[in-house]
This record gives structure tokens, C-alpha cells and sequence, in this order.
């Protein structure tokens, strides 16, 4: 015979799978393009970056997001463009890294 569960050991468990889901999320949100500044989004001006980053959902939720700023800076010797971007639904703030323009051929 099986042992019953109660309904706050089942609660906890359902509660710790599902900060384990998020953390998951949040590691491959990392490993997108656009989600480190080691992985950029290339873009072609900055006229397209806020657009842009606002259509990309949370990758946590899946919800729109809205632009709560939007920063240049230098990383590593490259010029790049931030933008901190916040869930309309579940409220989680991120950036999304970007790159103006492709290298010139040589």
C-alpha cells in the first residue's frame, strides 16, 4: 500500500520543480543570442535595437516585456548597446545585449 502524500509535502514539491524550471530558464536565456554581452544581437542600426528588444518575450514566462532603459557601453574592447527590459507579467528584469553593424571585410 502506497504511503498518502499530504497536500503541503506535494505543494512543496510542486514549489521547489518549479523554482528549479525558472533557474533552467534563466541559464538559457544566458546562452541566447542577445543574452550575455558575449553573445549579441547584430543589428544593422540603433534605430532597430528598442524595437527589437521589446518583441522578444520573457524567456522565463512568455510575456511582453517593456524597456526600462538603454545604455551604450564598451565590454571586452567592442562597442555594444544594453537594454534592460522588464516582464509585464511576471515582473523579472533582464538584459538584452546587442551589436551595431558587422565587421568591415578585409
Amino acid at each position: 500500500m502506497a504511503k498518502k502524500v499530504r497536500p503541503r509535502t506535494e505543494r512543496r514539491a510542486k514549489e521547489r520543480e518549479a523554482r528549479e524550471l525558472v533557474r533552467a530558464r534563466q541559464k538559457l536565456a544566458l546562452l541566447e543570442s542577445g543574452g550575455s554581452a558575449e553573445r549579441p544581437i547584430e543589428v544593422p542600426s540603433s534605430s532597430v535595437i528598442e524595437p527589437r528588444a521589446s518583441s522578444l518575450p520573457c524567456p522565463l514566462c512568455g510575456g511582453g516585456v517593456a524597456i526600462a532603459d538603454h545604455q551604450a557601453r564598451t565590454v571586452g574592447g567592442r562597442s555594444l548597446r544594453v537594454v534592460s527590459v522588464i516582464c509585464q507579467r511576471c515582473g523579472v528584469g533582464r538584459q538584452r545585449w546587442f551589436r551595431i553593424g558587422s565587421p568591415l571585410p578585409q
